[in-house]
């Protein structure tokens, strides 16, 4: 246990060194939030990764696969192929339209100027529906913090989240977009080499093969189209699970990264990185899911599916390197965290404050307005995560799914169709973020599919709609003028 001590110990201590070096460059609200678009393409790929994957790449897919094993596959699959699509699709243009549009730093930024918003409409709708989803999304790694430090160290649930909550506020508060940036990048690669290392020890030290292994258990685990009990899990389940990876087109926090980049040049070698990441990472989660199946005696139900990742490296790794492998859960916890608390914090003094409140605030107290909502922020989270029985998987879906319906279609569509106007992006966001609200808590039948897909589809309608009942000249000339 003293050597797990020492290894987070000095995590730590990296993490907030990190932050302090970043304080010392932050000079103005564009370095805060966007790091002054001075990032390369090996940071820039590697902190989009980790802020996407999050604590669940590492508690909530490998669950996943341990109750339902190759089933999980499917959301593996989805997301891989959203991954790729989003930095084909939206990396470059995102990063040229943000950039000519009076270097928008902010969605609700972006959307105000693609569509010459003077009723400053497109800042606030946009504005709500991330500190309303981000908050569920930050407080499912609060959740996911207090369930490794309560198996690790014993604490109690709510001291075990308190503990995570303060370190992610710090260095964020302190560092902003390039503190963020940094760590993720380094935690990025924590979070490979410990998901890879699981199963290869598996792999190289048991008796019989992993697959061996999980078929000797439960052969209808290793057929990604059955469920446990051997039953065909239906396409509705398939779509679903696939339909995880509509949503990278509306994650303000990945999408976040593709507008920091320093040059749009380099977004072709960063896409290369970033696909190659996180395939590599899904594949490897779903897999320690499957070794949890063939490796553990003791049967993990409920929540508990989730601290398949834990249990396995307590069992098969000395404690030094099982400390650095638990930290990597940590990593993957703090690397979606931080950026998402950094989004929602620009919104407040970017699209809020300066937006709305006082146009002409200095970049000091725009600055100190975006640590200050880190707190706020964080605060919000932490009451959402008292839950000790929340699943990380259902409070990650819910928000995936709410940003990912709100935003993506209408990104999409601003990029690429000139014709959409500031009527069609508004309705497509309204639509798209009520519709996954109303859908998620009904059940059966067509109910039953993830509320993104029909979320996504009833947005990029809203939108096309109402686009062509109200079209807006000036939102036509703001996109000749974006990708100039």
């Amino acid at each position: 246990m003293s050597s797990v001590y020492i290894t987070f110990g000095l995590y730590f201590v990296v993490l907030l060194a990190l932050g302090i070096v970043a304080w010392r460059r932050t000079q103005d609200l564009s370095d805060y939030i966007l790091g002054g678009r001075s990032l390369g393409s090996g940071v820039t790929a590697l902190s989009a990764g980790a802020s996407d994957m999050s604590g669940w790449l590492l508690l909530g897919l490998p669950g996943a696969a341990y109750l339902t094993g190759l089933d999980a596959g499917w959301i593996a699959l989805g997301l891989l192929i959203g991954t790729w699509m989003n930095w084909l699709l939206v990396a470059s243009r995102l990063r040229t339209a943000t950039e000519n549009l009076e270097d928008s730093l902010t969605l609700p930024d972006y959307f105000q100027r693609r569509f010459a918003d003077d009723s400053r409409f497109l800042r606030i709708i946009p504005g709500i529906f991330i500190f309303i989803f981000f908050s569920l999304y930050v407080s499912s790694g609060l959740v996911a913090g207090g369930r490794l430090f309560e198996e690790v160290f014993g604490l109690p649930y709510m001291w075990a989240v308190t503990t995570g909550v303060l370190a992610i506020i710090i260095y964020t508060f302190l560092g902003g977009y390039l503190a963020v940036s940094w760590t993720d990048a380094l935690q990025a690669l924590l979070m490979l080499a410990a998901l890879v290392a699981v199963p290869l020890m598996v792999f190289s030290t048991g008796d019989t093969g992993l697959f061996e292994a999980v078929r000797a258990k439960n052969p209808e685990m290793l057929n990604p189209f059955t469920n446990p009990s051997g039953e065909f899990i239906g396409l509705i389940a398939i779509i679903s699970s696939m339909a995880w990876g509509l949503g990278y087109f509306g994650q303000p926090h990945i999408l976040a990264r593709f507008m920091g980049i320093h040059h749009v040049s380099q977004l072709t070698r960063a896409r290369r990185i970033a696909v190659s990441w996180a395939a590599i990472g899904l594949v490897a989660a779903v897999l320690v899911g499957l070794a949890g199946i063939g490796g553990l005696e003791t049967t993990l139900e409920g929540a508990d599916s989730e601290k398949v990742f834990i249990r396995l490296v307590e069992v098969l790794f000395h404690p030094l390197v099982a400390g650095i492998c638990l930290a990597a859960i940590l990593a993957a916890i703090m690397s979606t965290a931080d950026s998402q608390l950094l989004v929602a914090s620009s919104v407040v003094s970017e699209d809020f404050w300066k937006g709305l409140l006082r146009t002409d605030a200095s970049q000091t107290e725009l600055v100190w307005v975006g640590r200050l909502s880190v707190i706020v922020i964080a605060l919000i989270a932490f009451w959402f995560a008292r839950d000790p029985d929340s699943k990380v998987l259902d409070l990650v879906s819910y928000a995936w799914a709410g940003l990912g319906a709100a935003f993506g279609p209408v990104i999409v569509m601003s990029l690429y169709w000139a014709k959409m106007s500031r009527w069609g992006a508004a309705a497509g966001m309204i639509v798209g973020g009520v519709t996954v609200i109303v859908w998620q808590p009904l059940e059966g039948g067509l109910f039953d599919v993830y509320e993104i897909l029909p979320g996504a589809i009833f947005a990029a309608l809203a939108a096309f709609i109402f686009s062509m009942l109200l079209p807006d000249e000036k939102a036509t000339r703001q996109y000749e003028r974006m990708l100039d």
